[in-house]
């Protein structure tokens, strides 16, 4: 599957993008997000506020309870603002 990154979390993370294979045991948005907390340090400063990411599984915005099998891309951003 293929992981976008946005805004904060490309510059923690150091990529704006990657192909990814999980562990068949990585179900859901939070299985991914603990995941990838342990591929490094950059990935853990990048999600160390899980809360705060916002995620969209195959462009459809989701909760971190949601799964993610058989998802193509799933892209993760901080919180936005604007007016």
């Amino acid at each position: 599957m293929k992981l976008l990154y946005f805004a904060w979390l490309r510059e923690r993370v150091g990529k704006p993008e990657e192909e990814i294979d999980p562990p068949a045991d990585v179900a859901t948005v939070a299985d991914l997000i603990a995941w990838l907390k342990g591929r490094g340090e950059e990935f853990e400063y990048a999600f160390e506020a899980p809360e705060l990411i916002r995620v969209a599984v195959d462009r459809v915005h989701v909760e971190h309870e949601a799964a993610i099998t058989g998802a193509r891309e799933i892209a993760m951003f901080p919180p936005m603002t604007g007016g």
